[in-house]
């Protein structure tokens, strides 16, 4: 295996909404039952966000989780990543709001959409950047969603997946560790699979009486399961041989939690099994970019991850793209989630 890089995950922490909504109570207003939603997805129940509740709030309290995992405070940060499709504004970045809610000073911040593959690509800009500049002591990747906000409740091609909250880590220095190698691939024959097209540029807000149908989140979920099983693996499999180790070698993975059958395909086609990953979807729900920043968080609350272990992280985000990068990890304190 090649070397690590000596930039590590020394924090991680997350934040999920309050309102928990089981299958039941969701299929009161839908002409499916809840054994459906479990037999297509996995997933038992999802959590909203409350009305006053904002993405920068969520990224604040889990970003305040890492740090004190990470034993840092708000002037130990010299970069802040907010991997989102969903912040609070159009502009300006979240990760100023966040910035501006920790006390930080200074420093570098920005804002990185690449759907819900954020994280992971987050994680990889700010890694790199730490590798090319020695002056940067701890850098903080924080995923967040608010995928409720742009759901047709009556739409089940969206609303049965889609959860909100957030995840955080703290990036720092720790000799002998942290991330080997990353690996990307982008298929855009499918671009318009996955959308939500109002408010962007082509088909702005200004001028009009009310909500349009393109506000709400479209997706082609056979499209999606179609671009995930062809391409993820390969990206995992691509970043093992940048890292120059066998899949067999990888102790420990953590995807995008975007469906459990999903999940189990994916796993099973690269030779492996659940046992060496660890999923929350069938719990919580999709959650976008913060997806795999909270059930990584999830997996250091469990002591599932060993210090010295070879781990990979793995998304799929709209558009599509796909990351995956491998970490020789080390030791990280607990710090949780609520």
């Amino acid at each position: 295996m090649k070397a690590a890089s000596g930039v590590c995950i020394v924090g991680a922490g997350h934040h999920l909404a309050g309102v928990v909504e089981e299958n039941a109570e969701l299929c009161r207003a839908l002409e499916v039952t809840p054994e459906w939603i479990v037999e297509k997805t996995g997933i038992k129940r999802r959590y909203l966000a409350a009305p006053d509740d904002t993405a920068s709030g969520f990224a604040t309290s889990a970003a305040r989780r890492a740090m004190a995992g990470a034993g840092i405070d708000a002037d130990d940060i010299d970069m802040i990543v907010a991997c989102t499709f969903s912040a609070d504004y159009t502009f300006p970045p979240l990760s100023a709001k966040v910035h501006k809610e920790l006390g930080v000073r200074g420093g570098q911040i920005f804002d990185l959409q690449a759907n819900c593959a954020g994280f992971v690509s987050g994680l990889t800009a700010a890694s790199d950047r730490m590798a090319a500049d020695p002056s940067l002591r701890n850098a903080l990747v924080i995923g967040v969603e608010m995928n409720s906000r742009y759901i047709d409740r009556r739409n089940l091609d969206s609303v049965i997946y889609h959860s909100d909250g957030a995840g955080a880590v703290v990036l720092g220095r720790r000799d002998g560790a942290g991330v080997v190698t990353s690996a990307f691939h982008t298929d855009s024959s499918n671009y318009e699979a996955v959308r939500v097209r109002g408010g962007g540029s082509s088909f702005p807000v200004m001028g009009r009486a009310g909500p349009a149908d393109t506000d709400v989140m479209e997706l082609n979920g056979l499209a999606t399961w179609k671009q995930a099983i062809t391409h993820l693996p390969a990206v995992v499999r691509g970043a093992c041989r940048k890292a120059e180790i066998e899949l067999a070698e990888v102790d420990f993975f953590v995807f995008h939690q975007a469906n459990y059958n999903l999940i189990d395909y994916i796993v099973r086609k690269m030779g492996a099994d659940l046992t060496r990953t660890y999923t929350n979807v069938r719990e919580i729900g999709n959650t976008g970019a913060a997806s795999v920043a909270i059930a990584l968080s999830e997996a250091v609350e469990r002591d599932l991850i060993q210090p010295g272990s070879t781990v990979v992280l793995a998304a799929v985000g709209a558009g599509f793209n796909f990351g995956a990068s491998v970490w020789r990890w080390a030791p990280v304190n607990r710090a949780g989630g609520a």
